[in-house]
């Protein structure tokens, strides 16, 4: 099905397309940066987000913290101690084309109001496709070393990084400032890397798909004796906090960065304009197969450092840096099988089983096929030759088929419609491309996973109970629902059995049932989030949980709404053009009789007597789906009696919160199993917390408060949520009717908004002063 274009959506599509696409992106965001295992292509992401970013653009009051301008990377893992970045490390835009490139250079030239013939210079650097670091270095001894994570908060892995030969523990020379953060990519040599997975699979042990996903599962060892055996390099090339200038250029700060010990790219180099920038890019395409590591484009940025900070940032990337990214990389190959896994949520997603071939120097086996509808579009079948395009080193993508090579025998692919894992049907609903299983808790395929979102750091948060336990639970038959875990606590033959059989120590088993007696207590949206109902993310929960204040408020509300689920003729009758919830009053109140009083009048006209004060859009548009006045009597009987219910609209018309994710919910509450599943859970719990009312007597009560920048004091997480318990509104945009926008470093275009509409700006300081902690 194709997209609507960004300009047509209406609101509400908007808001429901951009919900879409932030919990997409934010399952990719977690599979790449989190799991290190992702699903989809460079290319497919860029994609996703370009859409997602058009949308904030265009309607920048649906913006709030969740959506894609506003995050970067991932949550960390809970499997590290978090470590709170000094300076945020950001992400960069893209640029795929020359032009794009072009346009980079003349935005910057406007913004620094540049004449033509000024040199514009650059630093061009490879972009290293390995894992960000940033390394902390005080008197110039590195005391800590993290991922980036989230941008703002990320991983302590200090003794792993210690490992890495490029990563000086103690600084070189002179010159250095007291405090410095280093930033740079870890990676592995291509050859290394190959000889690592040789070695792997001769042993029977894992092997790992490309450099990056090796580089982050090395760093991410809990034993720093692995990292140290995996062959992994370091290249340094830009900073965060430092408690000095040490430099005044790009290339300046590489120059001080290799004297004090650090590796740096040796085909990184200066350059002027537009036309240095295009030369250099090509001339790393050209040679990118012979450098020995991967890279997947070229990161430019303006070379001096007083430019830069003129220039500033736009949300969360710099306005004086772009990665132009290399194209993708093509083979050919044959479509042995197709195989169908089954996710989470249930949903259906179809993986091409490949003849081996060579892409990009990396062995490709499997190829995302991304749903039924792009199988028939593609007409792929089994035993074609397919091409195959590798982005960014993930799981690649089947672009077509090349017809000439088809075997006479391939048949069409029939799209299987029940559950490959439990048997139980698998259905699409309205307008959505992927079919889902409807098994939920009772399909295997998905309790691992659902249970693994129930205990996971967001939700329960069960400590003790990691992939590897729940795995081995399951198996043995302990834990087929939440309810479970909490009976596996007070289970004395079952932890018996862990003692005696697996090993658990008294101290072990101890722990195990404190972290899931510590969650019989568990707050409102915790609960809610936890459950694991699609499109109700972590943000949404907490706006559900402040709405409905209890758990019997919202459970009794979901359990109504199910029963008010619209039938899908009174979902295609309230899409149609032109058909607004007043026509729709209009034809639910009319009730038209049995014989039809205009035999002889047009079909219009019949239209314009049924529904009076129908305007001509909406009569042309039931007049497609409404031919004889059967038809008509049977539109005004969809639009009274197959409608959502008064409490699914209540739902739905939670700010934030809207009508996707209500009728999830309505969807979740109707299947018996999963109120089964449900009450048995929450028998099992000993509190479930209230949510905290907004106050209504703050000196923010009903203000409107917009946060911008590098926040530092506190996340933007944190300052929404603390804003709106003293019963701010937190916008995403800045306009007349903003009271405060709360300015951290890096502030930029809201900013400006504000000084033009004449909003009080505060910085962290002030605002934490005026809400008086």
């Amino acid at each position: 099905m194709s997209e609507t274009p960004v300009e047509s959506l209406s609101v509400a599509d908007a808001e429901a397309e951009l919900s879409r696409l932030t919990a997409e992106l934010a399952r990719h965001d977690a599979l790449y940066h989190g799991d290190d295992a992702p699903e989809i292509s460079d290319a497919d992401y860029d994609a996703l987000k370009h859409r997602a970013l058009a949308i904030e653009d265009r309607f920048p009051d649906l913006t709030s913290a969740a959506t894609p301008s506003q995050v970067v990377g991932s949550p960390v893992s809970s499997q590290f101690a978090e470590v709170r970045h000094g300076v945020p490390m950001l992400s960069l835009d893209n640029a795929f084309s020359d032009a794009e490139v072009a346009d980079f250079e003349a935005r910057i030239r406007r913004f620094l109001k540049l004449p033509a013939d000024e040199p514009l210079a650059f630093t061009a650097e490879p972009k290293i496709d390995g894992l960000s670091a940033s390394l902390r270095y005080v008197d110039g001894v590195l005391i800590q070393g993290a991922t980036r994570g989230d941008g703002k908060t990320g991983e302590d892995v200090t003794a792993n990084l210690k490992t890495i030969v490029d990563i000086p523990h103690r600084l070189s020379g002179s010159g250095w400032p007291k405090v410095i953060e280093v930033r740079g990519e870890v990676y592995a040599p291509n050859d290394a890397f190959d000889a690592f997975n040789a070695a792997a699979e001769a042993a029977g042990t894992r092997t790992y798909a490309n450099p990056r996903n090796f580089s982050a599962g090395s760093l991410r060892q809990k034993d720093p004796t692995i990292t140290a055996q995996r062959p992994l390099r370091f290249f340094a090339y830009a900073w965060g906090e430092v408690s000095e200038p040490f430099a005044d250029t790009q290339w300046g700060a590489l120059e001080a960065l290799k004297a004090w010990g650090f590796t740096t790219n040796p085909r990184s180099t200066r350059v002027e304009n537009a036309e240095g920038l295009e030369a250099i890019y090509n001339g790393l395409q050209t040679d990118r197969a012979g450098l020995g590591y991967d890279i997947d484009g070229v990161v430019y940025k303006v070379d001096r450092l007083d430019w830069q900070a003129r220039l500033g940032f736009v949300s969360r990337t710099p306005r004086w840096a772009i990665a132009h990214k290399f194209p993708a990389q093509q083979a050919q190959t044959v479509l042995e099988g197709i195989d169908i896994q089954v996710g989470r949520t249930g949903s259906l997603t179809p993986v091409a089983r490949l003849h081996p071939v060579t892409v990009g120097g990396v062995v490709v086996r499997n190829a995302t096929l991304h749903n039924e509808d792009e199988i028939a579009r593609k007409d792929v079948r089994i035993g074609d030759t397919v091409i195959l395009q590798r982005a960014g080193d993930v799981i690649p993508q089947i672009l077509g088929v090349v017809l000439e090579k088809r075997p006479a025998s391939a048949a069409p692919y029939v799209f299987p419609t029940h559950c490959p894992i439990c048997g139980s049907e698998a259905v699409r609903e309205g307008d959505e491309v992927r079919r889902r299983c409807t098994g939920g808790l009772i399909c295997n395929a998905q309790l691992v996973e659902r249970l693994k979102h129930f205990v996971g750091r967001r939700a329960f948060d069960i400590e003790g109970l990691g992939e590897k336990q729940l795995v081995a639970f399951h198996e043995r038959g302990w834990l087929n629902e939440p309810a479970d875990i909490f009976r596996l606590a007070r289970d004395a033959e079952k932890l018996d059995q862990l003692r005696a059989e697996d090993g658990y120590g008294e101290t072990s088993v101890r722990n195990l049932i404190a972290g899931i007696d510590n969650r019989r207590t568990i707050a409102l949206d915790r609960l809610i989030f936890g459950l694991g109902i699609r499109e109700i993310g972590e943000q949404t929960s907490l706006l559900l949980s402040r709405h409905f204040g209890s758990w019997s408020a919202f459970y009794e509300a979901g359990k109504a709404a199910a029963g008010g689920v619209p039938s899908p003729d009174w979902t295609r009758l309230a899409e149609g053009h032109g058909v607004s919830p007043r026509t729709l009053s209009v034809l639910a109140a009319a009730e038209p009789t049995a014989d039809d009083p205009w035999p002889d009048a047009p079909l219009d006209q019949k239209l314009a007597f049924a529904f009076p004060g129908v305007a001509a859009p909406a009569r042309r548009a039931l007049a497609e789906i409404a031919p004889d006045w059967a038809a008509i009597r049977r539109l005004s009987e969809i639009a009274r009696v197959e409608g959502p219910s008064a409490t699914l609209g209540e739902i739905g018309g939670i700010a934030g919160v809207g009508p996707v994710a209500a009728r999830a919910i309505a969807e979740f509450f109707h299947e018996p199993h999963n109120r089964a599943v449900v009450d048995a859970l929450v028998a099992e719990l000993t509190t479930i917390e209230d949510a905290e009312r907004p106050q209504a007597n703050s000196p923010v009560s009903g203000k409107t408060v917009v946060f911008t920048g590098a926040l530092e004091r506190f996340t933007r997480d944190e300052a929404k949520a603390r804003a709106e318990s003293l019963g701010a509104k937190v916008s995403g945009s800045v306009s007349k009717k903003t009271d405060y926008l709360v300015a951290g470093p890096g502030a930029g275009s809201k900013l400006a908004d504000a000084q033009k509409h004449g909003v009080t700006v505060l910085s962290e300081d002030d605002w934490l002063a005026l809400i008086g902690n």
